[in-house]
Parts: structure tokens; C-alpha cells; sequence
């Protein structure tokens, strides 16, 4: 030690070796750590919905990740393997009084890889896809769990409908989005598909009162149906009618008015295209009750027939949007005043007309009130119902009780109102719907007074 010098504040000779391996060992562990973090696929939330011909049910992923999915049996079982995962949220608040679901179970497999077991009240036939993050959502893994009984049904034949007379006129609503969809989110959190929904019970309501229509919900809760499974749904019930609800959403809150829209010419074209190129809809129907399949034709005329019946459907799409959104501008302003084409998938069903019915801007604060209120929503349902019936009375189905009511309208007489008589029972006595009595005598309300004189069909 050199003189003077203190030995306390002696300063060591830097070890730059050793340093530079505790560095690296520090980094390496660290890096490490987060490698390892990085690696795997935490499942971070978990959603079952229920639907009247499936359940589906979704994980929230931090991150795309392999999976497989097989069933066993006695008892059944679902068993989901998902690679380099681990469970981070909570499966116990999964609703499973209904459905097939009735426990769900989780473990670690090969020290790495997660496997979730759905223990099942029946056999089920599942399909699974991965969906890429689409706001608000991250990756998603969907399983959707089909009844073995429901997936051997869809595939039997499809028979053809008896051609009875006066039958019912059949509309398929459609109300847009729902489940893992809410669609728009709009001014003060309300949801598209929770409006919607109201809407369209809303119009089931009165089309079910109105003798000679046949009301189909296409979605009668809060679940998700894909867009070409819901003119599937129209085709399959027959339907003469498709219509979907939906509320328009634009980054612009000032946006404001009614829409109604029905297929492009260049969106039919490219479903002609799809429909000839696969062999199930070859052999489907064309031109509803009453039309011919394509599975025993040849290109050339097999494009003929579905040209010719698209073009039929988008004409008529066409004319009853037209009625419906004259009848949605006396309710509220409308965005634009004819009726738009887009190529929406939900409307590309070659043989039945279709169209889109945008009820407002949910984005828009004045409109987002609007339509939470109940008497709104009404309004809005009426003035759909009105275009409608007004479209099919001027246009029946042949063998619809509408077609043999414009037949027989002209025979009439008059019947005398006497005390007691109220308007739906004059309407119940004679055949006739309330609509249609108001119709043949332009009656604006329902009432009506002792000695005044309706006409009333004479058979």
C-alpha cells in the first residue's frame, strides 16, 4: 500500500470478464423470461352462445396458436388441444343450463400445450376455425358444436313444397349481427344487434296479425348466424320475402336518415358465377315454389335459368324497397330517396327478393335516441310492414290468400255497421284481414260508427 493512502477507498482492477458474464447471464435471463412469455397462447376470456340449431363457443387468444379438435365417446366429449398454451381467464361462468355443454374441464398437456374438455349431454358434431383480430377483438378460436341429429338432417333432400291454395305469404326477418357480433356500437353504448332485434319482433308482431302473411324470424336471440346461413334460412322456409334489419353506423355523427338497399347487378353476377361453380346449389331450387334444379343442366343453360331468375328477384327486390322506404320517410328522413344497390352477401339469394333496411345511424346522437325509444322502433316497424303489404297486394304470389283476395275484391257488397260491430270483427266474419278492409273501404283508422256502410267481400 502505497504511503498516505486510505485502504478503504482502494479502487479494485475491473474484471472484464467476469463482468461481462454477469451481464450476459442477467440479459440472457431476462431475455429468456420474455421469450418464454412471448411463446405462449394465453386464452384470456372465454364466450358460449346459443343458438336454436347450435352453440358456439369462443376463446379470446393473445396470439394465433395451432389447435385440433376431436370428439369421444361413453360418455361424449369435445376435447380441445391448443399448442403452446395456457388458460388465464376463467371458464366457470360459461352458461350451461342449456346447450350441449354440461361441464367444462382443463389441464396442462406435455408440460406445454393446453386441453380443454367439453363433457357433453349429447353427441354433438363440432367445426373449428381461427379468426384473425378484427377491432374489438383479438384472435379468436371458434367452435361451433352442431347436433348430430340437425347435421343429418340438413343433408337429407330437400322436398318440394305443395302448392296449396291461398297459402301464406312467407317473410324471412333478418335481424343483423348478434352474439359475438353486436355489430355498430353507437351513441351511448347501444348495440346494433340488441336494436335491431326489437325492431324486427316488432314486425313479426304485426305480420303475424295480418291474415295472410306467415312471419319467419331468421334470428330470435342473441347469437350469430353467418351471412350466407341467413338467406339459407329463406330459401329453406320458402320464403317470398327476405328482409334484414340493420342500423347504419359512419365516423361522421352528423350522418342521419333511413336506407334501403338491394343487390348490385355486378353482386348478382358474381353469385351467378358461385352458384354454377358448386354442385350443391346446382342441385338446389331456383325460382322459390314450383321451380326447376340445375343439377341435370349443362352450363350454357343452367346460366340461362339462374340469369333469368335473378333478374326477376332484383326486379322485385327492387319495387317492394321502393314501398318500404317511401313508408320509412313519412317516419323520419331518409339518407338517401331511392333505393341503393351494394353487393351485401345476405342478399345475393339467387330466387328470393331481397332487401337490406338500414333503420338510422346509431353513430348519430339525435338518431341513437331515436331508435332506444320504444315508440320509435314501432314507427319504424310499421312503416316496413306497410311497404310491404302495400308491394304484395299489388304484386300477390300466385295461390296466396292475398292473390284470391284482389281476385274477389271487386265482388263486393255493403254491409251495414250496427251496434257492438267493431272493425277486426266484421273483418274475422267475412275472410278478410283488418288491413284489407281498410284498404277496400280507405279507412285510415279503425274506427268506425252504428249505420255507417262498409263494402265487404261477398264470398
Amino acid at each position: 500500500m502505497r504511503c498516505g493512502e486510505n485502504p478503504m477507498l482502494r479502487v479494485r482492477p475491473w474484471n472484464r470478464k467476469k463482468v461481462g458474464y454477469q451481464w450476459l447471464t442477467f440479459f440472457g435471463g431476462m431475455l429468456g423470461v420474455l421469450l418464454s412469455e412471448f411463446s405462449w397462447g394465453d386464452i384470456k376470456e372465454a364466450r358460449l352462445w346459443h343458438a336454436p340449431d347450435h352453440s358456439r363457443l369462443v376463446f379470446d387468444l393473445s396470439k394465433a396458436s395451432e389447435h385440433r379438435v376431436f370428439t369421444l365417446s361413453n360418455p361424449s366429449r369435445v376435447v380441445i388441444d391448443l399448442d403452446d398454451a395456457r388458460l388465464k381467464g376463467s371458464l366457470s361462468q360459461l352458461p350451461l343450463d342449456d346447450g350441449p355443454v354440461i361441464k367444462v374441464r382443463h389441464g396442462k398437456r406435455n408440460q406445454k400445450d393446453l386441453r380443454v374438455v367439453l363433457d357433453l349431454r349429447e353427441k354433438v358434431t363440432p367445426k373449428s376455425f381461427l379468426l384473425k383480430p378484427n377491432p374489438p377483438y383479438g384472435y379468436r378460436l371458434v367452435l361451433d358444436l352442431y347436433p348430430e341429429d340437425t347435421v343429418k338432417k340438413s343433408t337429407e333432400p330437400k322436398s318440394l313444397p305443395s302448392d296449396h291454395q291461398q297459402r301464406d305469404i312467407i317473410i324471412a326477418i333478418d335481424a343483423g349481427h348478434g352474439g359475438e357480433d353486436p355489430g355498430a356500437i353507437g351513441h351511448g353504448g347501444i348495440y346494433e344487434k340488441n336494436i335491431v332485434l326489437k325492431i324486427a319482433r316488432e314486425l313479426e308482431s304485426l305480420l303475424k296479425r295480418e291474415k295472410g302473411y306467415k312471419p319467419v324470424m331468421v334470428r330470435t336471440g342473441d347469437y350469430y348466424i353467418p351471412l350466407r346461413g341467413r338467406n339459407k334460412r329463406a330459401r329453406d322456409v320458402n320464403a317470398d320475402l327476405l328482409i334484414s334489419i340493420h342500423a347504419d353506423a359512419f365516423k361522421n355523427p352528423r350522418a342521419q336518415g333511413s336506407s334501403v338497399y338491394a343487390i348490385s347487378p355486378k353482386g348478382a353476377t358474381s353469385e351467378a358465377a358461385r352458384w354454377l361453380a358448386n354442385t350443391e346449389n346446382r342441385a338446389d331450387l331456383i325460382g322459390g315454389v314450383g321451380g326447376v334444379t340445375l343439377d341435370d343442366k349443362d352450363d350454357v343453360l343452367a346460366g340461362v335459368l339462374l340469369d333469368l331468375s335473378q333478374t326477376a328477384t332484383m326486379s322485385a327486390s327492387l319495387a317492394v324497397g321502393d314501398k318500404v322506404l317511401k313508408e320509412m320517410g313519412k317516419v323520419g328522413k331518409l339518407h338517401k330517396k331511392r333505393v341503393e344497390q351494394a353487393q351485401f352477401v345476405v342478399l345475393k339469394s339467387p330466387d328470393v327478393p331481397s332487401i337490406l333496411v338500414e333503420a338510422g345511424f346509431i353513430t348519430s346522437p339525435y338518431e341513437a335516441r331515436k331508435l332506444k325509444s320504444n315508440s320509435h322502433r314501432k314507427a319504424l316497424a310499421r312503416s316496413i310492414y306497410r311497404g310491404v303489404t302495400q308491394y304484395f297486394y299489388g304484386t300477390p304470389p300466385p295461390g296466396s290468400y292475398v292473390a284470391w283476395l284482389k281476385k274477389h275484391r271487386h265482388k263486393t257488397k255493403e254491409y251495414v255497421i250496427a251496434s257492438g260491430d267493431t272493425l277486426s270483427s266484421i273483418a274475422e266474419r267475412y275472410n278478410i284481414s283488418l288491413n284489407e278492409i281498410k284498404q277496400l273501404n280507405a279507412l285510415s283508422n279503425d274506427r268506425i260508427r252504428v249505420g255507417q256502410v262498409l263494402k265487404v267481400p261477398t264470398s
